[in-house]
């Protein structure tokens, strides 16, 4: 999977649990970015993106995550070790 499909994915679970269909991600945004990204929303986040990409994250990796750019690259590692 690339980048690119990764980052179209992404863009398309945070539109929808922000319902926003004009939402662009940037690597950058975080949580403060975002009007309403607390952490009931943070939970949605995660859970559509396990669903979505066929993964699970450990604590340890969430805990890890700052950025929408630290996702997506999570994601890729998770990815690549399928």
């Amino acid at each position: 999977m690339t980048s690119d499909e990764i980052d179209a994915r992404l863009t398309d679970i945070f539109r929808e649990v922000f319902d926003d269909s004009a939402m662009t991600l940037r690597p950058d945004m975080t949580a403060r970015d975002v009007a309403g990204w607390d952490s009931g929303r943070m939970v949605e986040i995660l859970m559509a993106t396990e669903e979505a990409f066929g993964i699970t994250f450990t604590t340890r990796e969430v805990d890890a995550l700052a950025r929408v750019g630290d996702l997506a690259d999570t994601i890729a590692r998770k990815r690549a070790g399928a």
